[in-house]
This record gives structure tokens, C-alpha cells and sequence, in this order.
């Protein structure tokens, strides 16, 4: 198994420490060069969405990584990557759309509205959750599923083999979400 991991901004350092930590392949994609090779799930790191979306057009990597979502390559987006996915975006611009969901930009403000909490994610119990700058997910509907809610806001779904968080797992020490990606790759390999 490989991911590849989008590495234009964001902690995507940070996601490759963790699969790592899994003993999961990766590698980072820069340019579209990259995509030549083969990877069987997708990491979508933060960062500042409406760039990495002008990088990913300007990179020429857009089309042939919306292709392979809506063909069923497992993705998960965190943060900004959250952004990318939705299908609709408050405040924002759409990307590749390919989640039933609304995200809502900068739903906690600027850097000071930053924070640290541990809540339930489903099927994983209770687990930390490093927000920064962070969307929240403002509507799911369709065949998105809610996974997480912190203080009555949704911040994590899944939409067949798209996960998106809200949060910065990777910034913590807790390798359950990678895991749970991990699998959900793993079970795409037998549909």
C-alpha cells in the first residue's frame, strides 16, 4: 500500500510521520510528474484552500486528482483538505466537490481561535482533536455520514472513501485516524 500525500502547504510532513509510524509507503506529490506514480489513497493536508486549489490548476494536477476521487480513490482531507472535498463552501470557493458537505471557512476564527480538545469520533472513542484556523462542517446530507461533533458542530465525515476532519490529526501523537484511513483504503481493495 502507498499514499501519496499533497504536499504544497500544510502539515504534510507531519501526515508522512504518522504513516510512517503505521509502516505505511508514501510519498509527496510537488508536481504532476508525481501522479505518474502509483498510490492507492490520498492525503489532502491543510494549509490555505483557495491556493492550493490556484496551485493545483496552475500545477496542472487538478483534473487528473478530481478523476481519481470521483473513480474511488480513497481520499482524506484534513483542515483545509476538508475544504477541497466539499461540495459546497460558505465564504469560499469550491474544489473538486466530490462530498456531500458544507464547509464553513475559518469557522473559529483567525490564530487565536486555535484550540485543543478531546472528543468521540465514531468507531474510534474518544480522541484528541488539534484545531487551527479550522473549518467546521456546517451541513452533511446526501450519503455523507457525520463522525464527529464538538460543541454542536460537525468536525469529521465520511462520504464512501472521502474522510475529511475539521481537526490536525496529525499533530498529535494518536494514530487512530491514520489508522482508520489506513483501513478504509484496505476495504476499497476488496469492493
Amino acid at each position: 500500500m502507498t499514499i501519496a500525500i499533497l504536499a504544497m502547504q500544510g502539515a504534510f510532513l507531519e501526515h508522512g510521520q504518522m504513516l510512517d509510524r503505521l509502516g505505511v509507503e508514501h510519498f509527496e506529490i510537488r508536481k504532476k510528474e508525481d501522479l505518474d506514480r502509483s498510490f492507492d489513497g490520498l492525503i489532502l493536508p491543510g494549509g490555505e484552500s483557495t491556493v492550493m486549489r490556484k496551485l493545483l490548476i496552475e500545477l496542472d494536477i487538478y483534473d487528473i486528482l478530481k478523476e481519481k476521487i470521483e473513480d474511488g480513490l480513497p481520499v482524506f482531507g484534513t483542515c483545509a483538505g476538508l475544504i477541497l472535498l466539499a461540495d459546497q463552501v460558505e465564504d469560499g470557493v469550491q474544489c473538486f466537490g466530490t462530498m456531500n458537505i458544507l464547509a464553513k471557512r475559518n469557522a473559529y476564527g483567525r490564530q487565536l481561535g486555535s484550540f485543543y480538545t478531546e472528543d468521540e469520533m465514531k468507531g474510534l472513542g474518544k480522541i484528541p482533536m488539534t484545531f487551527i484556523r479550522a473549518p467546521y462542517i456546517a451541513d452533511v446530507y446526501g450519503n455523507a455520514e457525520t463522525l464527529a461533533v464538538v460543541d454542536g458542530k460537525v468536525v469529521a465525515a465520511r462520504q464512501e472513501n472521502q474522510l475529511a476532519t475539521a481537526f490536525h490529526p496529525e499533530l498529535n501523537d494518536d494514530t487512530s485516524v491514520h489508522e482508520y484511513f489506513v483501513q478504509m483504503i484496505k476495504e476499497s481493495k476488496t469492493q
